[in-house]
């Protein structure tokens, strides 16, 4: 994916750094000319000197052909229009840090997709918003050793019609992934899945797995034929 770090903060520059590492494109903005040179050497990746609330800056940094845009900077005020100019430039996806929660109903006004308060501001949450926008993240447990996540199954998915059984043996399948629920919206019901339960278009897929290994099992479950 193209996206676009707009703040190279505590959180703008270890998040460059695992985009970079995923192989994505990344283009950091920054007000602070040795933040962007360090951030370069560091990541490798493209950074521009400048405003992101500036239009011709955000343009200059490719919004035309931007996936998601993450704003991170320090000021809410900043975040919120930088994310206003970033919708107007036809970016479609946009997450941004909160900071206040009274600024909450701004931000959703200025067209934020994906709202992470700094309550529960980590990497890996917003590494997730941007790569798998289909898994929200529920609770920790064991003491933040593992996580459970939801899953949505979309249409066409190849994963419908398969037993947990199957899934749970297919060698492309997360062993260290296990499902703990699935809630069946058009029947409004809720279920512990056993081996022989099939998995339904639109099925809520609950999971308890480490962070480093849910995308995988989310890329076989979401995957479309």
């Amino acid at each position: 994916m193209y996206i676009i770090i707009a703040g190279a903060g505590t959180i703008g520059q270890p998040l460059t750094k695992m985009l970079v590492e995923n192989n994505h494109d990344v283009v950091v903005i920054d007000k602070n000319a040795e933040v962007c040179e360090t951030v370069y050497a560091e990541t490798g990746a493209l950074t521009i000197h400048g405003n992101a609330t500036d239009l011709r800056v955000l343009q200059q940094a490719g919004a035309s052909k931007a996936d998601v845009i993450a704003c991170l900077m320090y000021s809410s005020a900043d975040n919120i229009a930088c994310s206003l100019i970033a919708r107007s430039l036809g970016i479609p996806r946009v997450i941004s840090r909160l900071r206040f929660p009274e600024y909450e109903e701004a931000y959703k006004l200025a067209g934020v997709t994906s709202i992470v308060s700094m309550a529960d501001l980590l990497i890996n949450e917003i590494m997730m918003e941007i790569e798998q926008p289909k898994v929200k993240k529920i609770t920790s447990i064991g003491r933040g050793k593992a996580d459970i996540y939801s899953v949505t199954i979309p249409q066409k998915a190849k994963s419908i019609g398969m037993s947990i059984k199957d899934i749970g043996q297919h060698k492309h399948f997360p062993t260290e992934c296990v499902f703990m629920g699935i809630y069946r919206q058009e029947k409004d019901e809720f279920f512990i899945p056993r081996g022989n339960h099939t998995l339904s278009e639109g099925d809520s897929i609950f999971l308890v797995a480490k962070s480093q290994h849910i995308k995988s099992a989310t890329d076989f479950l979401t995957k479309i034929k």
